[in-house]
């Protein structure tokens, strides 16, 4: 059998604020600061979020509003809405990050991965030609070689010019 590893996600494992009762893709597009919270976009009935633990630079989710794990739940506007802004965040990625290819993906419930398992989401994550190497394997770190914020400010603003 091979594994894989990826140490580096230890660090959401751990990390206290998983832990709570709350449901971070409720509480923040509750919120109005956007760049600190994260969210690139604002669509009709969801939204896209960059990962605070991402796999790869601009690895960012598509959220919808409604709060639920169970994607026979969502009706069709969701359904269409968010596959609409699946292929706009393609787009804008693709423009603004110019990468070789992509993996879209949603994981149902904690054992098929999902982090966050009572509210649904898309994981789109750009990817590069050797974008893998041995980093983490052998110094347990990963290598994400931009900012949090300086995605979220290429992907809000590329996310802004389509919307003119």
């Amino acid at each position: 059998m091979k594994k894989l590893w990826a140490p580096w996600r230890m660090e959401y494992i751990l990390n206290e604020s998983s832990k709570t009762n709350e449901c971070i893709f409720c509480t923040l597009p509750a919120q109005s600061d956007d760049r600190k919270n994260l969210i690139v976009y604002r669509a009709e009935k969801c939204f896209v979020i960059l990962n605070r633990y991402p796999y790869n630079n601009g690895h960012v989710m598509v959220v919808p509003y409604l709060h639920t794990g169970d994607i026979l739940k969502l009706d069709d506007d969701i359904l269409l809405n968010m596959q609409q802004t699946i292929q706009k965040t393609v787009k804008v990625i693709r423009y603004v990050m110019n990468p070789h290819a992509m993996n879209i993906g949603m994981n149902l419930g904690r054992v098929a991965g999902a982090g966050i398992d009572d509210h649904l989401h898309y994981h789109i994550v750009p990817r590069w030609d050797g974008d893998t190497n041995f980093m983490p394997v052998l110094t347990e770190t990963k290598v994400v070689s931009e900012s949090l914020q300086a995605a979220w400010e290429k992907l809000h603003n590329e996310f802004q010019q389509l919307d003119k």
